[in-house]
């Protein structure tokens, strides 16, 4: 069965708007996200285009603050420390990569915990691990309101998670082994110097795929029935296509989703759910979450 994420994420942002409709109404605060983007990387700016017309879709107020790529560390913290002291902002989300001469450390360390709708400040993780009330990275937050949308029963399930970045696989892994539903799995996480990794992903009823590399994950490597999220999205050259390229992700869904019990399809599975993620953290922002 393919786990559709334009329709869960339809779901999420159908409820989000009555909220924020039930809100206006009663003459309440709107929630308003901050988007910050360096550079003309044409996937950031797809990106968070994206992310703003979400917004604005389904009510929410939006800023957008675009720096050229040239522009300083101190001036974009500044504009960090604006956003944090401004009460009318709810949400920051900074989109990453930043060019080289700026510290990405810096930049989200320095945002608000109680503003930090990406989920990557210290403060968030560590509430994170501890099971603590906080904003979770959009991207596994996504994968867990999916799992959920689709009712998967996860509990006492052997979930392998291939890569351990601090935006995907890391968070990813600890949602899945906390003692909530979706979670209670059991949890391997994999990286690129596990060893017989094709053995593990054979004893796993959950697989995420999070590591970059199209078409990595092969059927020999999935057991009949086993649950695959793909959260891999690669620009691959494609001639028969009329940009160029085609969105590949880590699975190799034509051989792949004939074994898995469930699967989500690139694109149209985690990305939409990773936008609905981070309308979720920053409606919590706005009215729900307290955070210092």
């Amino acid at each position: 069965m393919i786990l559709d994420g334009k329709l869960a994420a339809q779901s999420i942002r159908a409820d989000l708007k009555n909220k924020v409709d039930e809100l206006r109404i009663a003459g309440k605060r709107i929630p308003h996200l901050a988007a910050v983007l360096v550079g003309e990387d044409g996937a950031s700016m797809t990106y968070v285009s994206s992310k703003v017309k979400s917004c604005e879709e389904i009510g929410f107020l939006s800023s957008l603050y675009h720096f050229e790529t040239t522009v300083s560390e101190e001036e974009l913290l500044r504009t960090i420390e604006k956003l944090n002291s401004d009460q009318g902002v709810d949400g920051i989300l900074v989109q990453l990569p930043l060019p080289d001469h700026i510290s990405t450390e810096k930049v989200i360390n320095l945002v608000k915990p109680s503003k930090d709708v990406d989920g990557f400040h210290p403060v968030n993780v560590g509430r994170m691990v501890q099971g603590l009330p906080g904003f979770v990275p959009a991207t596994p937050y996504g994968i867990m309101l999916l799992l959920e949308h689709y009712n998967i029963e996860t509990k006492g399930k052997h979930a392998v998670v291939i890569g351990r970045s601090n935006i995907v696989g890391r968070p990813a892994s600890i949602l899945l082994s906390r003692n909530t539903n979706p979670g209670n799995c059991t949890v391997t996480l994999c990286h690129s110097h596990t060893q017989n990794l094709a053995e593990i992903c054979l004893q796993a009823d959950i697989i995420i795929a999070a590591l970059g590399k199209p078409g990595f994950l092969k059927a020999d490597m999935v057991k009949e029935g086993c649950i695959v999220i793909d959260v891999g999205i690669t620009r691959v050259k494609d001639n028969s296509k009329k940009s160029g390229y085609r969105l590949a992700g880590d699975v190799d869904f034509e051989n792949v989703a004939p074994k898995a019990s469930f699967i989500t399809p690139v694109p149209g599975g985690i990305g939409p759910m990773t936008i609905a993620g981070l309308l979720m953290n920053t409606y919590n922002a706005c009215h729900d979450c307290h955070i210092s």
